[in-house]
């Protein structure tokens, strides 16, 4: 077993270089240019933003996209935004990240044994890629899963669309995915060949305001598959 921290930071450096969907280089551009208020002093990453985490992960975290004033602005996945407020306190409370905020990308946050990314790399308006953003971002993922595939144990999928892009980047990497290929669900558990896949709904709002997604089903999903990963 060994990890390619290398080849993870050629790749990461790649990712954010790309400049492959014109809608989604338009927007997260002109987001970073006209900025949101609370955040007029920030200088906006405005780029595409790669993953983020441990080069030897035995879990990796797959959400949607980054969030315009989240990543898109700090430039590291699920930071300084609701979302991963809510994703990176219930990682801290099952003791897989060093605290419990994440707020910029110098905030000196680790992860432990844990990779986050996303199958859209740029944040994409009213936080819809098309499915056609979609594919053409897939590769990207399809080349990170493969350089974690050394330690690679479990995957938690952060709702449908998540799952959706998921799947076929596992295929392509390597895994055997089940035919017909296993439908979403929170809690839903698939076994690949090595690796466990678990899905759960995505911490947006939409979902955590509304009580679709309690902070205590988000943990549970993490020490199930904590432990299917191997990590203490």
């Amino acid at each position: 077993m060994h990890d390619d921290s290398a080849g993870l930071a050629r790749l990461d450096r790649r990712v954010a270089d790309c400049r492959a969907c014109p809608r989604l280089v338009a927007w997260r551009e002109e987001v970073a240019r006209t900025k949101r208020a609370a955040f007029t002093d920030w200088t906006y990453w405005g780029r595409p933003v790669p993953g983020f985490g441990a080069a030897d992960a035995r879990l990796v975290i797959i959400g949607l996209a980054p969030a315009a004033h989240g990543g898109n602005r700090t430039g590291r996945m699920f930071t300084g935004d609701r979302s991963g407020d809510v994703l990176y306190q219930a990682l801290y409370d099952v003791g897989l990240a060093s605290q419990p905020t994440s707020v910029s990308a110098d905030d000196g946050l680790e992860l432990h044994g844990v990779r986050v990314t996303a199958p859209v790399h740029c944040a994409p308006p009213a936080n819809k890629p098309t499915p056609g953003e979609r594919d053409t971002c897939r590769p990207w993922l399809v080349q990170e899963l493969k350089l974690l595939r050394p330690t690679l144990k479990a995957a938690v999928v952060l709702g449908a669309f998540g799952w959706q892009a998921a799947l076929p980047a596992f295929a392509e990497a390597g895994w055997t995915v089940p035919r017909p290929r296993p439908a979403f669900g929170h809690g839903t558990r698939v076994a690949l060949d090595g690796l466990d896949l678990f899905g759960c709904f995505h911490v947006s709002q939409r979902n955590t305001f509304t009580g679709r997604l309690t902070t205590e089903m988000l943990r549970e999903v993490l020490r199930t598959a904590a432990d299917a990963a191997g990590l203490p």
